[in-house]
């Protein structure tokens, strides 16, 4: 029998799209191929009975071309803090096996270049966000000001790694990812936020 999970929290993203990203509107990429990382934050969540509250998760995703027409190249990386219980469900949930909507992208992906326990450091602080692995990553955002001092957000886009809720369009301040061979450094590109609820 398939093991019960759901997971919420905050997500957020940085890729290197001009904003808003056209890929999530099933166009190409501003220059020809996407390199994002996503990263999640759980704030309460359970599979199979083990607690995942607290833990991090990111996603870095290489696409050569458009996003639904090639395959894409993606690593893994799960909170060092995860016992090996909370590390599988982890791996499990954000690799898409464990079904939900993330499994909805797996015929999608070509290559798993690695699933890496590391030290993830999540941060969320008013209207920006930022994320630090290590030797591997350093990603921040912040959201765009848009009419009256509001934040811009997209409702009901065709394609996004979270369903359900309108992403808040932010500027990234940076995007650095070196890791499996992958070298990206941009920033003042495209980023999203919102909270994210998964579950199967």
């Amino acid at each position: 029998m398939d093991a019960k999970w759901k997971v919420a929290g905050t997500y957020f993203e940085a890729c290197s799209c001009n904003a808003a990203c056209p890929c999530v509107f099933t166009g190409p990429p501003t220059d020809g191929e996407c390199n994002a990382l996503v990263a999640w934050h759980v704030d309460q969540g359970s599979f199979d009975g083990t607690r995942l509250d607290g833990l991090n998760a990111a996603l870095f995703v290489h696409t050569p071309g458009h996003m639904l027409q090639t395959k894409w190249k993606v690593a893994l990386y799960v909170d060092q803090k995860a016992n090996d219980k909370q590390r599988d469900a982890l791996t499990k949930i954000f690799s898409g096996q464990a079904g939900g909507h993330l499994a909805n992208l797996a015929p999608l992906i070509g290559e798993v270049l690695g699933v890496k326990s590391v030290a993830i450091d999540y941060r969320a602080n008013g209207k920006q966000r930022s994320l630090t692995i290590p030797q591997v990553a350093q990603m921040e955002i912040e959201a765009l000001v848009g009419q009256g001092g509001q934040d811009v957000t997209l409702s009901n886009i065709p394609f996004t790694a979270v369903p359900g809720f309108p992403a808040v369009v932010c500027h990234s301040k940076q995007l650095s990812y070196h890791d499996h061979g992958h070298s990206v450094e941009v920033s003042q590109k495209n980023g999203f936020y919102s909270p994210f609820s998964y579950q199967a």
